[in-house]
């Protein structure tokens, strides 16, 4: 993935872990468990934490922790993947809290319905955990599959959104 010139970072520790949330000046960028799978290099963005986006990012996560936000307003920046990553992750949106998908679905609702692997590798590499809802996609038979932060996370995501 390639980040925007203008990334900027902060850390935050929620109730699943420590967290690494990143924007641009066009949108959320990302958020990443520390240690998490993909996680990008960041050592060259400055640490930001008074940054606008940023503040409103962890306001709505610490919200949607404690169970009081079930949708995020906030813009993002998805530039850093391809068109096809960027479909994935766009289709992921439509995900309603305390719903789930299968990839299968997910990669005939983006008009790829061949292209199972691919959605399933896009959406592993999704760079805006929890706020583009790559949790909300499990396996055909709905078992918990694949989740770059772990699945225990996942899991903790879908229960706390009423899905499990």
């Amino acid at each position: 993935m390639k980040f925007h010139v203008s990334t900027v970072q902060t850390r935050h520790t929620g109730p699943l872990g420590p967290m690494i949330v990143a924007a641009t000046d066009l949108g959320l960028a990302g958020i990443w468990f520390e240690g998490q799978r993909h996680l990008p290099d960041d050592s060259a963005w400055p640490v930001r934490p008074d940054h606008p986006l940023l503040r409103q990012a962890i306001i709505q996560l610490d919200e949607y922790f404690a169970g009081q936000r079930r949708a995020f307003d906030l813009p993002l920046d998805l530039q850093g993947g391809t068109e096809f990553q960027q479909s994935v992750w766009h289709a992921l949106l439509a995900i309603a809290p305390g719903d789930t998908t299968s990839y299968g679905t997910l990669s005939q609702r983006i008009g790829r319905p061949a292209a199972v692997r691919a959605v399933g590798a896009a959406v592993g590499r999704n760079p805006v955990s929890i706020v583009v809802p790559c949790h909300r996609v499990v396996g055909r038979d709905g078992s918990l599959t694949g989740y770059a932060g772990g699945l225990e996370r996942k899991s903790a995501l879908l229960q706390l959104e009423g899905a499990l």
